[in-house]
């Protein structure tokens, strides 16, 4: 596994990159995430938690897992109107088209699987297959916008420091189950975790955060694609299974899983069920862990 630095999106790119002429797969992280939800090293003493980009590599696949603009070691541009899920579908084919890829499987995850939305929607003769984790078509439920407005002023006045202090004070205990139980199951795990937000650009954290309030929805253009889509969502994360239920019910060539046990990121809160479901629907055999 190697990092790769995409510089035709207007923005420098950095991705991390394994199994050079495989099977292109693109996975595409979310809100305040990194490259990393897909491929960090080893939590603690767990040998297989965080290994998704080598792991899917053995398995044939050509991987590239990119930070987007804002994010983690990719370019942090200064103004909140670089910003927006158009934007940043714009970078992941950038991202395709610099590695020479013709067509390719998609994974987009939370604030990434509204990216990859617009991208199946508007190109989809260039994507092969699409997996939306944990995600949703429209305007994120439950957010309250006097809040959303308090967060993006204290993101332009304060940083993120203050406001990883705010929502660690405003969590619900009922949302948090799957992340506490791999809190306390992988030490290293929390840092990190908490690490990829303040890696984060404040304008990029006060556009997108207005956006999820105000985005369009595409519910209704989802209906359209015509490529084979699993709808995969952990059973925990209540802002997103109803948002994955009713994609399911349009998209006509669809699977939906719903992983037991899993929250918002169940890559690592179910990872076996996780691995099970991706690599069924990518076809995939299994290789050892």
């Amino acid at each position: 596994m190697r990092c790769i630095e995409i510089t035709g999106a207007g923005v420098e790119l950095v991705a991390l990159e394994a199994g050079t002429g495989g099977r292109p797969l693109l996975l595409v992280h979310g809100f305040t995430g990194a490259k990393e939800d897909f491929a960090h090293p080893v939590f603690g003493a767990h040998p297989v938690l965080g290994t998704e980009v080598e792991r899917l590599a053995a398995q044939g696949c050509w991987v590239v897992a990119p930070d987007h603009r804002g994010h983690g070691s990719s370019g942090h541009p200064p103004l909140e109107s670089d910003y927006s899920l158009e934007l940043m579908a714009q970078d992941m084919w950038a991202v395709v088209d610099e590695l020479g890829w013709d067509r390719f499987d998609l994974l987009g995850h939370s604030m990434g699987g509204m990216i990859v939305q617009i991208m199946a929607t508007t190109r989809p003769e260039r994507i092969d297959r699409l997996i939306l984790m944990d995600t949703h078509h429209g305007p994120v439920p439950g957010i309250d916008r006097e809040v959303v407005e308090l967060g993006r002023q204290l993101a332009r006045s304060d940083g993120l420091a203050v406001i990883a202090e705010v929502l660690a004070s405003l969590a619900d205990p009922a949302d948090a189950v799957a992340f506490e139980r791999v809190f306390a199951g992988h030490p290293g795990y929390r840092a990190w975790y908490e690490q990829k937000m303040l890696a984060c650009s404040p304008a990029m954290y006060s556009a997108m955060l207005g956006l999820f309030v105000d985005v369009s929805d595409r519910l209704e253009s989802l209906a359209a694609i015509d490529r084979e889509v699993l709808v995969l969502v952990g059973e925990l994360d209540r802002a997103f299974v109803g948002a994955s239920h009713r994609m399911a019910e349009v998209i006509p060539n669809v699977t939906l899983a719903v992983l037991p046990a899993a929250g918002h990121c169940p890559q690592f809160e179910a990872t076996e069920a996780w691995r099970d479901a991706v690599d069924s629907f990518l076809g995939l055999g299994s290789t050892p862990s």
